[in-house]
């Protein structure tokens, strides 16, 4: 069953749900990437470390970012409906 043929408190209970984890991903993210700053000088890891934990970070929040969109697209769809 597509979106569109959803209950629209069904639909948009959903789309709430996949914001929270958007939000939770985002949170998440930031966090782990700033622990691992922190933790790679202590632990003597090489700068490079450095460049993998940025990349995953963003790749986090690239998709964080493509979620959110699809959430928007999704909310102006259903409204467009009504």
């Amino acid at each position: 069953m597509s979106a569109q043929h959803q209950d629209p408190r069904t639909q948009e209970a959903a789309l709430a749900a996949k914001g929270r984890l958007v939000s939770l991903v985002i949170v998440g993210t930031m966090v782990l990437w700033l622990l691992a700053l922190w933790l790679g000088p202590k632990l003597g890891m090489p700068g490079r470390y450095a460049f993998l934990f940025d990349f995953a970070a963003l790749a986090g929040l690239f998709w964080a970012l493509v979620v959110s969109l699809q959430i928007r697209r999704a909310r102006k769809g259903a409204r467009g409906n009504e």
